[in-house]
């Protein structure tokens, strides 16, 4: 009976014959022989030629550093979100004569997995990916087996994110700047809320709704109407035509969990006949620049976005081979009262 070609050797192979860590054996194959014991780099090089094993040049270049570029994963390129982030990732690049690419997986898990294998091939420098984990997408593991199998090759992966996976993470005070947002709101007369949501399984927006309603727990306020829609522009839209179609007499202010949705919300009720400002109070959440352009200019919880992403450029950096997790960033966020939500008397 034919059995079938046999597998080439891979590198675990090798490591494994050597006796030594499979970034051990990456460094001793690749030509960084920088905290590599000549005795180990002697193992490996005599394991390798044992088993036939045929180093990958896309691996090679990453590890030696050839590669001049930086990936960068985003949810969705006509976010201002992630353009000002996008801003801050190339700045920082620049300073160190690398050139920025950006991918989009369009708020996609399995688009994003699908972005991260073939940037492997691509061999850039750093991978960075931006934008919330989404619970329950089954792409997880998997998502996190390639970007380690990457980081093990010599790249540099970091996240603007959760810090749900195992890898530096610059992540936002989402929770906190909600409570804060809430609170500033009761503080400006405001009682009797509605909040736009996504769906429950996108992070960034879960965590916001529940910092908002810990922000307004015990002050003996009601339940705030929750209305489900997209984490978009259009959504916010939605939600908006969704309140004034049902009536809005009970609500005196919208929390939007992002200012993309805010703007919509505040277009739509526009449309309806219904004045921001003036008639609902709307509230947003990232400050994007886009915030004091509208009118009313649009009350927000700040978020340092371009600093955000100079910062995952300087964890990325910053990085060598025993480098974990550790290396994280939080980034603050603060409360801008605008004329969206004038100050009103408290019934």
């Amino acid at each position: 009976m034919h059995d079938g070609p046999k597998s080439p050797p891979t590198l675990h192979d090798v490591a494994r014959e050597a006796g030594v860590s499979i970034a051990t054996a990456s460094r001793a194959l690749n030509g960084s022989t920088r905290n590599v014991r000549s005795e180990n780099a002697s193992r490996v090089r005599a394991a390798a030629a044992k088993l036939g094993y045929q180093p990958h040049l896309s691996a090679q270049a990453i590890a030696k550093g050839s590669t001049r570029t930086v990936a960068l994963v985003v949810r969705d390129v006509a976010d201002p979100y992630f353009s000002a982030i996008a801003a801050g990732v190339s700045r920082a690049a620049e300073a160190d004569r690398l050139i920025v690419t950006m991918a989009v997986a369009e708020g996609s898990p399995e688009r994003e997995l699908e972005i991260v294998r073939t940037l492997r091939g691509q061999r850039p420098r750093v991978i960075i990916v931006a934008g919330s984990r989404v619970d329950g997408a089954g792409t997880g593991d998997a998502l996190v087996e390639e970007l380690r199998h990457y980081r093990t090759a010599g790249g540099r992966v970091v996240l603007i994110s959760q810090r749900d996976l195992p890898f530096p993470t610059v992540t936002i005070d989402n929770r906190g700047g909600a409570e804060r947002l809430a609170r500033a709101l009761l503080g400006a007369g405001y009682r009797r809320f509605a909040v736009f949501v996504a769906p429950a399984a996108i992070r960034t927006s879960r965590d916001r709704h529940e910092g908002f309603l810990a922000g307004l727990r015990g002050c003996g306020v009601p339940e705030p109407l929750a209305i489900e829609t997209g984490f978009t522009r259009e959504g916010g839209y939605e939600a908006a035509r969704r309140l004034v179609a049902r009536g809005f007499e009970d609500v005196e202010a919208v929390f939007a969990v992002n200012d993309v949705m805010a703007i919509g919300a505040m277009t739509a009720f526009r449309d309806a006949g219904v004045v921001p400002g003036a008639d609902i109070g709307v509230a947003g959440f990232d400050d994007i620049a886009s915030a004091v352009d509208v009118v009313p200019a649009l009350t927000s919880v700040t978020v340092p976005l371009r600093e955000a992403g100079t910062w995952a450029m300087r964890l990325a950096l910053a990085q060598d081979e025993a480098a974990g997790a550790e290396l994280s960033a939080e980034m603050p966020t603060r409360v801008v009262l605008r004329d969206s939500t004038p100050a009103r008397s408290a019934p």
